[in-house]
């Protein structure tokens, strides 16, 4: 595993963040439906789930090798 990896994975977090901001505001301009809205902040939140538990996951392998 090289150092650059767990950084991709927290660029990724901040990318995950920063798309379920626009969602949102998609949602608060009425571009998309709430049903739509919701569809895609569960897929999100999912995603997100995922990359702190991996991060997680790596971080104690670093702290206990």
């Amino acid at each position: 595993m090289t150092a650059d990896y767990p950084k991709s994975l927290y660029i990724a977090y901040g990318s995950n963040c920063e798309l379920e901001t626009q969602v949102m505001l998609s949602g608060v301009f009425n571009y998309i439906g709430r049903d739509i809205v919701e569809a895609i902040t569960d897929k999100i939140h999912e995603v997100e789930r995922m990359l702190e538990a991996l991060i997680k996951s790596l971080e104690e392998k670093r702290l206990n090798p």
